[in-house]
């Protein structure tokens, strides 16, 4: 039996995995005016038991040195909430024109804020059926936590076989929202993989999420009432227990009115985002998603943050914009920011056990929460260390920025798992 090289087998790799990819250098795109400011790459690479799922991403290089600049794999929240919120709206070097939209196709300028300032950033359309990922089998958009976590690992290892230059660089696995309960299920991928000498290895040294809306660790309301009649258990109660459901009730009626997701941002009524041959639908929308976008984006003075959104869906849908980004056509007829009809099994409730097996293999973890983010309270977070039985080295502290005190921090937290 003949061995063969490790080189050589990397380049049969690749060339086995480069028939399953397709990707485009973007130069220009509708909306920005000349050459783009950075290095923007798109393309799809299919993952799944038989390769019938066509996962869409955006790759942004680092601005300061790509060849040694780490690589963070972007995993937006929802789950199917597309890749483009990341990349306009959130860490990514772009961002639309919202004060000056008009309804047509927006304009789009630098961000100066960007993480591609210092990193490669990978945004990825994930579960299938979000953004412009998709299948080719009916049977192929169904998902689930589970299956989500294996083709993001797929397509790592892939897009790494595709990109030979960048499988040193370290890699961050980064999240937002639902996108934090998925990150230590695809950390936990990669280090089993790199165990059992699956190739390419990832670099894979430091683990960073954000949890924002993972009910794991909702813990919304901490008061006497709900302590004695919940027993401490806010989230699914005993619908048997008549006291805890009626104090929920009381709770629930007395911040209707508040934006949970920033309890200082005023609540909207808002409008459904369905064009038609008059410009934007103007029914308006008792509910709460995030996806009922108005325009323009002030209602009686007030500034609402999710009106801003209606740029992304004039933007996505525009046929220029497709062809600019080389979406295949026929693929998706009708582009959502945020896609509420996927067939996604959340099949894994809690991923606490997923936390503890990296802590022991070492790897780190960066947990943030907003103070006034009434969806996941820093309570949960407080809650979920205590539970993992971890020890706090350095005490919670001040966090400044330009001599203000702008939030709480604590570090070095050791991992005494027993």
């Amino acid at each position: 039996m003949k061995l063969i090289r490790f080189d050589a087998l990397l380049l049969l790799l690749q060339l086995l995995f480069s028939k399953a990819a397709s990707e485009f250098n973007i130069e220009t795109l509708p909306g920005y005016s000349g050459t783009l400011p950075v290095k923007l790459e798109t393309g799809y690479i299919d993952v799944g038991e038989t390769e019938e799922v066509q996962l869409f991403y955006y790759f942004v290089e680092s601005e300061s040195n790509p060849k040694t600049d780490p690589i963070l794999l972007w995993l937006t929240g929802g789950p199917g909430c597309s890749a483009l919120s990341g990349l306009f709206y959130e860490n990514g070097p772009l961002a639309f024109d919202v004060v000056d939209f008009d309804g047509s196709l927006p304009s789009i300028h630098q961000n100066p804020y960007s993480w591609t300032k210092v990193a490669n950033i990978i945004f990825i359309d994930w579960p299938v059926g979000t953004g412009f990922s998709y299948a080719n089998t009916s049977k192929g958009y169904s998902s689930s936590d589970t299956k989500s976590a294996k083709d993001n690992y797929t397509f790592l290892r892939k897009w790494l076989l595709n990109h030979p230059m960048f499988m040193k660089n370290r890699l961050y696995v980064v999240g937002d929202s639902y996108g934090g309960k998925l990150v230590p299920m695809v950390a936990l991928e990669i280090s089993k993989g790199n165990g059992a000498g699956l190739q390419p290895r990832i670099s894979f040294q430091v683990l960073i999420y954000y949890l924002y809306d993972n009910s794991i660790f909702i813990l919304k309301f901490c008061n006497i009432t709900l302590m004695r009649d919940c027993n401490g258990k806010y989230y699914n109660p005993d619908p048997k227990n008549l006291q805890c459901l009626y104090a929920l009730r009381l709770i629930q009626e007395s911040i209707k009115n508040v934006n949970r997701g920033h309890i200082l941002e005023p609540k909207c009524k808002h409008i459904a985002p369905k064009p038609n041959e008059l410009g934007w639908d103007q029914t308006l929308a008792e509910d709460d998603s995030i996806d009922h976008l108005l325009l323009p984006s002030k209602i009686n003075g007030l500034w609402c943050r999710f009106q801003t959104y209606v740029t992304s869906y004039i933007w996505a849908n525009d046929p220029t914009v497709q062809e600019a980004l080389h979406i295949k056509k026929g693929t998706i007829t009708d582009w959502t920011r945020c896609n509420n009809s996927l067939s996604y099994a959340h099949n894994i409730e809690s991923v606490v056990q997923y936390h503890k097996i990296l802590s022991r293999k070492g790897y780190e973890a960066l947990v943030y929460n907003g103070d006034h983010d009434m969806l996941i309270t820093y309570m949960g977070t407080l809650k979920w260390i205590h539970s993992l039985n971890l020890t706090i080295d350095d005490e919670w502290r001040p966090w400044n920025v330009h001599g203000q005190v702008a939030g709480l921090v604590s570090n070095s937290l050791s991992h005494p798992f027993t």
